[in-house]
């Protein structure tokens, strides 16, 4: 299927730390943008969709060659999200981190950071946070894509309010949710923060862990995790944009883990907290 490049194993530039990883290409080299895609994936316990997400992933990016990692954090799953992983390393380029449960937002901050770490070019590569759990069609990343290669540095993905399938809970929480925020922080031009469905140019997470140092690069669990990544890392993009996707609530075999007035309390906690913080967007 696909190679492993010569530059795998070379020093990165400026030669500053070596590169040991493979770098798989689905086209030939005329036909490859020159960035790397990230896909950073967080995992608890998702054994029946993160096999066929991967599997959807690639097949989308053989019929839009592009050169891309897939990064995994298993978030120390108890069922056998491992073992769905495992065959997938012969066919793709699979890393899986992590192993124990540590939440929602260290196993984003630990993808980020790892992105960071093995990226060569950072203003031209871009890490994609999706769900593991399927809600997150392959076949709307090229839509972040090409706001990417327009020149954004962050593409929110945002949830329509009439997508067709939404668990209640769910539905229940997103017509509270933004109310909750708005009195304390700003979030101009982007209607829906909540998501995980996120693109960031490499150099804004490089810059926003600059400037964080050792201390966490998002707190909260679930969509309160996703506001406060979204907080952080605006400052350091010159320009956001923002697309209309619809997740697929009917494809995921488990119930949701939302769970409306406990996410609402701390979403409104967290918002208290961080009063005054805005994002400044273009829409798309």
């Amino acid at each position: 299927m696909a190679g492993i490049s010569a530059g795998a194993k070379c020093l990165a530039e400026g030669g500053e730390r070596p590169i040991d990883i493979p770098s798989f290409r689905n086209a030939p080299p005329s036909r490859i943008q020159d960035f790397v895609l990230y896909f950073c994936i967080p995992a608890y316990n998702e054994a029946p969709t993160v096999g066929l997400l991967i599997w959807r992933l690639r097949k989308v990016f053989q019929e839009q060659p592009r050169e891309y990692e897939v990064l995994v954090y298993d978030d120390g799953s108890t069922d056998a999200t491992a073992e769905t992983l495992a065959p997938y390393h012969k066919v793709m380029p699979l890393s899986v981190l992590g192993g124990t449960r540590v939440g929602y937002a260290a196993a984003v901050d630990a993808l980020c950071r790892e992105a960071s770490r093995r990226t060569r070019y950072p203003r031209r590569d871009a890490v994609i946070l999706l769900q593991a759990d399927f809600t997150d069609q392959p076949e709307h990343l090229p839509e972040l894509l090409k706001r990417f290669d327009g020149g954004a540095d962050i593409v929110v993905a945002e949830r329509p309010d009439d997508a067709p399938s939404v668990p209640q809970p769910v539905r229940t929480l997103r017509r509270v949710a933004p109310w909750l925020i708005r009195p304390f922080v700003s979030v101009a031009g982007v209607r829906d923060p909540f998501g995980t469905l996120r693109l960031y140019r490499v150099s804004v997470i490089r810059d926003l862990i600059k400037e964080r140092g050792d201390a966490p690069l998002l707190g909260g669990e679930g969509w309160t995790a996703n506001v406060d990544l979204l907080l952080r890392a605006a400052p350091h993009a010159r320009r956001v944009e923002t697309v209309e996707l619809t997740p697929r609530y009917d494809v995921r075999s488990r119930e949701t883990r939302v769970r409306a007035w406990s996410d609402a309390m701390a979403l409104l906690r967290f918002a208290r907290g961080a009063r005054g913080r805005s994002v400044r967007a273009a829409r798309a």
